[in-house]
């Protein structure tokens, strides 16, 4: 019962790995420091699910995406943090469900991204450095694919100052893509605020793709918290087209958002009235995802739809000592917990024993009661 993907959206698998792993990067690089590792594989029982379209007709076998990223930093100095993060994605498709030994049949394509860089933050100014490489490594591609070679020239770079960062990557001397954002949104795990007008601001993303020539094209981004930072909706559009792409509307029990349900929207491009729009959405739990028809699963997932799809993942951030989702504005429950219990009883530790002070700013003192000896001289006589 599930549609096809195309021989096509796996053919362009690989820069759309690259594209979507920089976009994890400038989550992360929110705040510059701490740490993040995610984990994560899809899992499709039958080999119905996914179904490959080629020029020869369609063929059962399994689309797969195996990923894995990690991010550490540590102060150097008073303020000043460095550190190195790693990110890595194996996908592709085959005849048979696997996780390390793919069968490699005539119409199979395997492929891996890595992308790597080191980090400077300097917490004070709230500026952040990162750069590094993206690598692609092609282990099969079949014969209905086009030609692809392994490449160790594509790089990239991010500056952020404030809300406002600038990401860019490059393939040898060109650019590829240029990405601006406003995270103009109060983030508690960040300093900010937990609540008020502020926290009510929205994220701004607006990213160029280089598109050889004339096809150049802008894809705007909008994120709104609707509702104390655990309601929030999503729109993008897509330029010089001057047209909707997608949209969302994401609920988070807790705003580390540890859990997640979305409804989205997708505009396909088949320009047959209502069939141009894919609505799905998901739950996103801890360490498993359920998704059908998902607008993150058909643009990161070779445009699978019709099918419920089953993702085991775990993702977890830290800055400063505080646990949350990539993302969150606020700390994971427990750990909030554990920071007011901490500093409540500091609170009642400072309070002591004061013999200075007294009710009403009257001075307090001590009286003790018992027996007092006074020791007798010798002054001649008894």
């Amino acid at each position: 019962m599930a549609d096809a993907i195309s021989s096509d959206a796996l053919a362009k698998g690989g820069s759309v790995t690259r594209d979507q792993q920089l976009r994890e990067i400038r989550d992360i690089m929110r705040g510059g420091r701490g740490g993040y590792i995610d984990l994560g594989f899809n899992y499709l029982p039958m080999r119905s699910q996914t179904p490959l379209e080629s020029p020869y007709g369609e063929h059962e076998g399994y689309a797969f995406k195996h990923h894995f990223a990690g991010f550490g930093s540590g102060e150097v100095a008073k303020n000043s943090h460095l550190g190195a993060l790693l990110w890595f994605e194996r996908s592709g498709w085959d005849g048979e469900d696997f996780f390390f030994w793919p069968m490699y049949n005539d119409f199979s394509l395997a492929r891996s991204v890595t992308t790597w860089g080191l980090t400077y933050t300097q917490s004070a100014m709230n500026l952040t450095l990162a750069g590094g490489m993206q690598h692609q490594n092609v282990e099969y591609v079949g014969d209905i694919y086009p030609h692809e070679n392994d490449s160790l020239l594509y790089s990239w770079g991010h500056i952020r100052w404030g809300r406002t960062s600038v990401q860019g990557s490059f393939y040898k001397g060109h650019w590829n893509t240029l990405r601006i954002s406003m995270d103009l949104e109060s983030r508690s795990v960040y300093g900010g605020r937990k609540s008020g007008l502020t926290t009510y601001l929205p994220n701004l993303e607006m990213a160029l793709y280089n598109g050889k020539g004339d096809k150049d094209s802008v894809r705007v981004f909008w994120e709104q918290n609707l509702f104390a930072q655990i309601l929030y909706g999503e729109v993008a559009f897509d330029f010089p087209r001057k047209e909707f792409h997608s949209g969302a509307l994401k609920y988070y029990p807790d705003p580390s958002r540890m859990v997640a349900i979305e409804f989205t929207c997708l505009r396909r491009n088949v320009r047959h009235g209502s069939k141009d729009l894919l609505w799905g959405g998901g739950i996103e739990l801890p360490f498993v995802r359920f998704a059908y028809n998902s607008s993150y699963d058909y643009e990161t997932f070779f445009h699978a739809k019709g099918t419920f799809l089953v993702e085991f993942q775990f993702n977890l951030a830290t800055i400063d000592g505080l646990l949350f989702a990539r993302g969150g504005t606020r700390s994971a429950p427990m750990e909030t917990l554990k920071i007011e219990k901490k500093k409540n009883f500091e609170s009642n530790n400072d309070k002591g024993l004061d013999l200075m002070s007294g009710t009403k700013g009257e001075t307090k003192t001590l009286d003790a009661k018992g027996i007092r000896y006074e020791k007798a001289g010798f002054e001649g006589g008894k």
